[in-house]
């Protein structure tokens, strides 16, 4: 959001907005912004919170926006949207010359123990299932570039991420693996669960608190 620095009168775009709180937190700088998601049931709860802000259906990887913008923000989706390429181009189109493009989302190496942990439980079919996409700096600043933008910072970074609860790595897996688990049985998904549990507990589990091997790309970007 410091990155961002949104100002009263802006027109700023919310890519992955979900259930609409850091669309709020721009909104109250006085900007205009709309926050886009896919998902119509997060963009109801959206609506539901924050009735007086603007929220669109859309697909982060081919939506259009009507008119350009001064800024497109987001946070923690594009390692969801395996189509960078379209991604970016969307992104570059919403955007006026000389507007901003502020993000954050998982990046090379992000969750490598889980993923370590899903070859191992479910074998060599456990990348190709994957629903990630995490590059590197090298691989997303050209994508960028390609689509018209200026890389203006870009960097890779640790950010180890506590869980709560003794519970907390099975609540984050049963989140965030759906695209893993909706092929079992509920009773084989408890099973896999369990397993992959047991794999991360020797390398994520200290002291009572388990802690997620987050890794984060952040870039800063104008449009020429």
């Amino acid at each position: 959001m410091e990155l961002l620095n949104p100002q009263p009168g802006e027109r700023i775009l919310d890519v992955g907005c979900g259930t609409g709180q850091l669309t709020a937190e721009i909104a109250r700088s006085g900007a205009t912004v709309t926050g886009l998601d896919n998902s119509a049931e997060m963009l109801a709860e959206a609506r539901k919170n924050y009735p007086n802000l603007a929220f669109v259906l859309g697909d982060a990887a081919s939506f259009r926006f009507p008119e350009p913008v001064d800024a497109v923000f987001s946070n923690a989706v594009l390692h969801w949207v395996k189509d960078a390429e379209g991604a970016i181009k969307s992104i570059a189109q919403a955007l006026r010359p000389g507007g901003r493009f502020v993000a954050e989302f998982g990046g090379q190496g992000n969750i490598a123990s889980v993923q370590a942990a899903l070859r191992a439980v479910l074998g060599p079919s456990a990348d190709e299932q994957s629903p990630w996409y995490y590059p590197s700096v090298g691989e997303y600043a050209p994508i960028l570039e390609a689509h018209g933008m200026e890389v203006r910072d870009a960097h890779l970074f640790d950010r180890p991420t506590p869980l709560q609860g003794e519970d907390g790595m099975e609540h984050w897996l049963r989140m965030f693996t759906q695209s893993y688990l909706r092929q079992f049985s509920p009773e084989r998904a408890d099973d896999v669960v369990s397993q992959l549990v047991d794999h991360l507990r020797p390398t994520l589990y200290h002291d009572g608190v388990w802690t997620v091997d987050y890794r984060r790309l952040r870039v800063q970007c104008v449009r020429h």
